[in-house]
């Protein structure tokens, strides 16, 4: 591995978050306190300046601007998520969210687990989980007298608090894209990385062009959610920012305890509704609906499975509550809202279904969305939908070659053929998926005892699934502020292997990854020298 292209990679995009943590400091100056705004963030943009300044400048040769190699392509998206968490999570503990080195009378043990707090809180913001542990119990800046510890943080933070979901949502690796396919070549490594498997179409000849077309996408689906917000919604203007910033990422931070219940609005929840199922669409599906090309859109086989999934378990859901006394037209509104809020990673709620008991069958289909999640190439968590429909085509074809060994069938998508390389590394996935999972229930039932069997399976798949509410102790409307430390911990893995669809982030513990290619390419460079002065000396 070049490790200088990898630094290349990271320091340009820890330079990145300069932009967003300025903006936010400004925001805190203006809207809540000079002070705070400075404690907040003067340390972490120096440490993003200081720190991407040190790997551009030491670490990256003249002659880095070679052709990007898939092997760095993983390790640098695999490492870029937790360099971004640190430097984000520095904001939280800095400037009184949590317990820190400024806030007053906080013991050792209280700035220690504010450190672990805030580490939790911004890596579920960046892989756009949802989850939080802002609560009285957790922020000097509650009491438990508080009705709402959220919306009594510092301006600033929240709206920074949002920001990292949206920069997570499409990726930060995205961005890189735009910026360094030009200086590297290679941008397909980068997006394979990103979205692991069949997940991405080139909407243009450069990838740096398909990656603005989606940018530009992501903004204005933003911006015009946004608008709808605050007009037809009747948010005020920061919350309609925030919730814009959170929804199109599939993320589901609110800047209040009761999350989307605190509007108790038809109007706000069926905007959000429409942006989160459109958070849920492939977005190079996206970009062809932008360019008319209707037939390719309504043709696509994932996005007619992910649309009718969400239909059925909505339909089934509401006659499932009216059944159980729910008046028709409120089973409806909140079965809508819960099964695409959970179908789509977002995790926004609307109701409390785990404090008011839902029907033990709903609880096991938000379950089942929680794994599965959306389509691939969306913003959404899971598995993808594109996944399980190939794991079924793929144990299909297996029970007919028991039937009839002689048989030769291939695996079509939309009319195409998957070549088995893409099979082979969905298989993998699932199975490595099914591992993790049981491995971290049986670490969580170590960590967090005397929680119930579905408080621990569930807290598991929202954490692999990037979903943000759980079942049972922690779910809907509970936050995650009563987990221990290891429990916080072990989550906090999980949500970045999730992310990252578990591959991209474990191919960092194989041994050849960083394997030294310098010798390599060093004796290649001394051959090309030795025929080079050959043929000079030949003529």
């Amino acid at each position: 591995m070049r490790k200088d292209v990898v630094a290349l990679i990271l320091g340009a995009i820890v330079l990145l978050l300069i932009i967003p943590l300025t903006v936010a400091m400004l925001v805190t100056i203006i809207m809540d306190d000079p002070m705070t705004g400075f404690k907040g963030f003067v340390i972490p943009i120096a440490v993003a300046g200081i720190l991407g300044y040190c790997l551009l400048t030491f670490f990256v040769r003249p002659d880095t601007n070679e052709r990007l190699r898939d092997s760095e392509a993983f390790a640098a998206v695999a490492l870029a998520w937790p360099v971004a968490v640190a430097i984000g999570a520095l904001p939280y503990w800095l400037s009184g969210v949590f317990h820190g080195p400024f806030t007053d009378g906080a013991t050792l043990a209280d700035i220690a687990r504010g450190a672990v707090n805030s580490w939790f809180e911004a890596m579920s913001g960046f892989t756009t989980t949802g989850a939080t542990v802002i609560d009285w119990r957790m922020s000097p800046n509650c009491q438990i007298t508080t009705p709402d510890c959220i919306g009594a943080q510092p301006k600033g933070v929240l709206l920074w608090r949002s920001g990292t979901q949206w920069l997570g949502g499409m990726g930060i690796i995205m961005i890189g894209m735009v910026l360094l396919a030009r200086i590297l070549g290679g941008g397909m490594s980068l997006a394979r990385a990103e979205l692991t498997g069949p997940s991405l179409s080139r909407l243009r000849p450069r990838l740096q062009e398909t990656a603005i077309i989606l940018w530009a996408i992501y903004i204005g689906l933003t911006l015009l959610e946004i608008i709808l917000l605050f007009t037809a919604g009747g948010m005020s203007g920061f919350d309609a920012i925030n919730h814009g910033l959170t929804t199109m990422p599939s993320g589901g931070f609110s800047t209040h305890d009761a999350n989307i219940a605190y509007y108790d609005s038809a109007a706000v929840e069926t905007i959000i509704i429409a942006f989160m199922f459109l958070a849920g669409v492939n977005f190079s599906l996206l970009a062809l609906f932008v360019n008319r090309d209707w037939k390719r859109v309504f043709r696509d086989e994932e996005l007619r499975y992910y649309t009718a999934i969400l239909l059925i378990c909505i339909v089934f859901t509401a006659v499932v509550l009216q059944f159980s006394g729910w008046e028709i037209g409120q089973a409806i509104r909140n079965s809508a809202f819960t099964i695409i809020s959970i179908g789509t990673s977002t995790g926004y709620v609307s109701t409390d279904y785990s404090g008011t008991p839902w029907p033990t069958v709903i609880l096991l289909i938000l379950l089942f969305l929680m794994i599965m999640g959306a389509s691939a190439g969306s913003t959404s968590g899971g598995l993808k939908v594109l996944r399980f429909n190939l794991a079924i085509k793929v144990a299909l074809r297996e029970l007919t070659r028991i039937v009839n060994p002689r048989q030769v069938k291939t695996i079509r998508m939309n009319g195409e053929v998957i070549e088995e390389d893409f099979i082979s590394l969905i298989v993998g996935m699932l199975i490595v998926w099914m591992g993790l999972f049981i491995l971290s229930s049986l670490v969580l039932a170590v960590c967090l005892p005397g929680h119930s069997f579905e408080t621990i399976i569930s807290v598991v798949a929202s954490s692999l699934g990037n979903t943000g509410p759980a079942l049972g102790s922690f779910g809907a409307t509970n936050n995650w502020s009563l987990m221990n430390t290891p429990a916080l911990l072990w989550t906090s893995v999980l949500m970045w292997l999730g992310r990252l669809e578990l591959l991209t982030a474990l191919i960092l513990l194989h041994p050849r990854t960083w394997r030294n290619e310098e010798r390599e390419v060093g004796t290649d460079k001394a051959s090309l020298r030795f025929f080079r002065k050959l043929f000079k000396r030949m003529d």
